[in-house]
């Protein structure tokens, strides 16, 4: 059996990932507020569930934010090798992804605006079929393995 990919995402990548998910939560949190105005507008709907809809909306965000993300911070490992890149991620669905160099078309770098408060990038693995990312890197290491990643590439393509 093939060893488990080792290399981890920057702690700092958790920290992102909570506020992202902090953000998103907001808007489970609307839904409480919609059906309350709903109740008011139309009076036979019940007061109740606007109730049990924001504590649902309040535990859901709770969990998302302090549970999930965490675990799929931890979950997250990558590993490069000569001939193929590995990725491994997921929660509750654990998936192994297996990019072969050959198949590699391009690599980039890219950072959203709090990637780029924490000095954070992520890689991009373009190949035909698809694109493959490998999130929450430094800067420096993302650099690093871009070009790794680009030379690796263009040694294992034979038309070169």
């Amino acid at each position: 059996m093939r060893p488990k990919p080792d290399q981890p995402l920057d702690l700092k990548t958790l920290k992102v990932w909570k506020i992202t998910s902090a953000f998103g939560s907001v808007f489970y949190g609307l839904l409480p507020l919609i059906y309350w105005g709903a109740s008011r507008i139309w009076t036979f709907l019940p007061v109740w569930p606007t109730y049990a809809l924001a504590v649902l909306a309040f535990l859901f965000a709770l969990i998302n934010i302090f549970i999930i993300q965490k675990l799929q911070w931890k979950r997250w490992r990558y590993k490069i090798y000569e001939n193929e890149i590995e990725l491994m991620y997921g929660v509750f669905i654990l998936r192994r992804v297996i990019i072969p160099m050959i198949r590699v078309q391009h690599v980039d770098t890219k950072q959203g605006p709090l990637f780029r408060y924490y000095r954070l990038a992520s890689v991009t693995i373009s190949t035909a079929a698809t694109v493959h990312e490998i999130p929450g890197l430094t800067l420096e290491k993302a650099d690093m393995l871009r070009d790794h990643i680009a030379q690796l590439a263009r040694e294992a393509d034979p038309d070169e």
